[in-house]
């Protein structure tokens, strides 16, 4: 029986596929349940140290699961559960990978803005089509969609529906990069095995800082930077990575 993500780890790599076709890897709960499950997992495996999200050549994800939505009472009470997905996605130290084709609606344009890199095939398209069911993004489309291509273009593409493309995207700064098509996951693998060849501790915190930049003011970003390069020199990472620079050899970082 097929599950709704499948998990395999290469080298220091892991790799999360959602894996529903005939829902279009909609981010039902039985699916968003089973990717945290991975994702948390492989967070506290000092062996992981990055991790790529990626769905079928056709659809990456195609937001949340209409049917789970459209059978929700009007008076119902908000769903802590839903809101708690976001939190702990957000919440992970290993950097997060996500390798789009086809579409990413909705849920699935959210997922994607909320790992750390985006690389995408040629094919990819995004949106957050909320607006077209009669609701709005819930998952930080608004927001992470309005700081990677300002708030202008957000506001059009949040208010009318639209999809844009893989160039635009990477013309707005959204995706780092672009692939021929069916090349895509293999190029995120490829950035993802050049992260988990870095000092694992200095990624991670490398990925707070780089964070702490949308979230603070400068003042305080360069505060929080600071605590955090304190951290990496008090590390056997440093110790070792500046020792192997010196003796013009290869750095064996164990994460501490």
């Amino acid at each position: 029986m097929a599950t709704a993500v499948e998990t395999s780890v290469e080298g220091q790599v892991g790799l999360a596929r959602l894996n529903s076709p005939e829902t279009r890897n909609a981010l039902g709960a039985e699916t968003k349940a089973a990717l945290l499950e991975a994702l948390e997992g492989w967070d506290r495996d000092p062996e992981v140290r990055c991790a790529v999200i990626a769905g079928s050549e056709r659809v990456f994800a195609s937001g949340a699961d209409i049917g789970e939505m459209a059978a929700r009472p009007l008076d119902a009470a908000p769903d802590p559960e839903a809101a708690a997905f976001w939190t702990r996605l957000a919440a992970l130290e290993t950097p997060l990978i996500a390798a789009v084709a086809g579409y990413a609606l909705g849920g699935g344009c959210e997922l994607a803005m909320a790992c750390d890199m985006i690389v995408a095939d040629e094919t990819a398209r995004f949106g957050q089509p909320e607006v077209t069911l009669g609701i709005v993004p819930g998952g930080g489309g608004t927001q992470r969609l309005t700081r990677a291509i300002g708030k202008q273009r957000a506001m059009e593409y949040v208010l009318t529906g639209r999809l844009f493309d893989a160039d635009q995207a990477r013309r707005w700064g959204l995706v780092n990069a672009v692939a021929k098509k069916g090349r895509h996951e293999r190029e995120a693998l490829a950035l993802a095995a050049t992260i988990a060849a870095r000092a694992p501790l200095a990624t991670r915190l490398a990925k707070r800082a780089v964070l702490e930049a949308e979230r603070s003011g400068l003042e305080e970003g360069m505060r929080a930077e600071r605590a955090l390069f304190d951290r990496a020199m008090a590390s056997e990472d440093r110790v070792e990575g500046m020792n192997a620079f010196l003796e013009k050899r290869e750095p064996e970082f164990r994460g501490r």
